[in-house]
């Protein structure tokens, strides 16, 4: 019974997830703190050259300002980060209540953070000045990845000693 406290954690970060999703985007806009905080001019040249479309809005210094591309990265950056600890928490969950390998232990890690990535954009769909965004699912699908190759690197160094 006591090993399934382990899965108080990734439960626990899903529970953070879901409340940062359920609060309106101009609760989490941090461009007037960086804007107020940071004089981000020097960035200007550094990143003026980008410009793309995500999510049907243009990306760039012209359209959003410097704070507003650094708020981007930053807000996108989260999505992997975040997705990145979720996996980890749902490998070490699985790893501490199930009797199964390594190879499976990461797929099923991997496929639980991909279906609360999806649930958490379809969450946002309820939350005023918030949109779904399949976009966003990706990135919280490479950090997952990402974090699933880390564990693979981390399983195979120990394996060769």
């Amino acid at each position: 019974m006591k090993k399934y406290i382990y899965w108080l954690l990734p439960i626990g970060w899903m529970g953070i997830i879901y409340y940062s999703s359920a609060q309106p985007y101009e609760d989490q806009d941090v461009k007037p703190l960086l804007k107020s905080s940071f004089d981000l001019s020097f960035l200007t040249p550094l990143v003026d050259w980008i410009s793309f479309t995500y999510h049907h809005s243009e990306v760039s210094v012209a359209e959003l300002g410097t704070a507003g591309i650094v708020e981007f990265f930053l807000r996108k950056g989260a999505h992997v980060g975040v997705f990145f600890v979720l996996m980890c928490l749902f490998y070490i969950a699985l790893r501490s209540t199930c009797d199964m390998k390594f190879l499976p232990l990461i797929i099923i890690s991997y496929s639980l953070t991909i279906a609360y990535a999806g649930l958490d954009e379809f969450h946002q769909g309820f939350t005023a000045n918030r949109t779904p965004y399949i976009g966003d699912v990706v990135l919280d699908g490479v950090g997952a990845a990402i974090a699933a190759l880390c564990l693979l690197l981390i399983k195979w160094k120990t394996v060769t000693k």
